[in-house]
């Protein structure tokens, strides 16, 4: 089976810990790949830039979004992902602090398939990473991969 791995987007060291934490914490053990801004999200998702020659056929089973991100904010990087025929149907939570109402109407309007809201309590936290990776990384059927057929 191949490895399950997980893009979490977000530029906040302390943000990126607590997530570390919180997916240990609940024995997710999958390899985490860090992007800290919106355009090292794009370029590993779409092997240009920095990582140009990843092979973009090994793609992440889940990619945890912020909002506010610099150089490209996460509306657009989500935006972009749903443009392209490679990226269009990962499953992205988005995993934000913002508070906004009209964050999370855009972002189900392009496409997100989850919207979280970090809480600020530890505990509240690893249990809304807990039920993210029981349910995006265990029991979530992702589209199959069909381009070799």
């Amino acid at each position: 089976m191949k490895e399950r791995v997980i893009l979490l987007v977000e530029d906040h060291p302390d943000d990126e810990e607590l997530t570390m934490r919180a997916l240990a914490k609940n024995n997710i053990l999958n390899q985490v790949v860090v992007a800290r801004d919106g355009v090292q999200a794009l370029e590993y998702l779409l092997g240009t830039g920095a990582h140009a020659g990843r092979d973009t056929t090994v793609m992440p089973q889940l990619i945890l979004l912020d909002l506010k991100l610099p150089k490209i904010d996460g509306l657009e990087v989500l935006r972009r992902l749903r443009a392209d025929e490679r990226t269009r149907f990962l499953p992205i939570v988005i995993l934000t602090s913002s508070k906004e109402e009209q964050d999370l109407i855009k972002s189900y309007k392009l496409g997100a398939n989850s919207y979280v809201r970090k809480p600020v309590d530890f505990i509240e936290f690893t249990k809304a990473v807990q039920q993210l990776g029981l349910y995006w990384l265990i029991l979530n059927e992702p589209v199959p991969d069909r381009r070799g057929g």
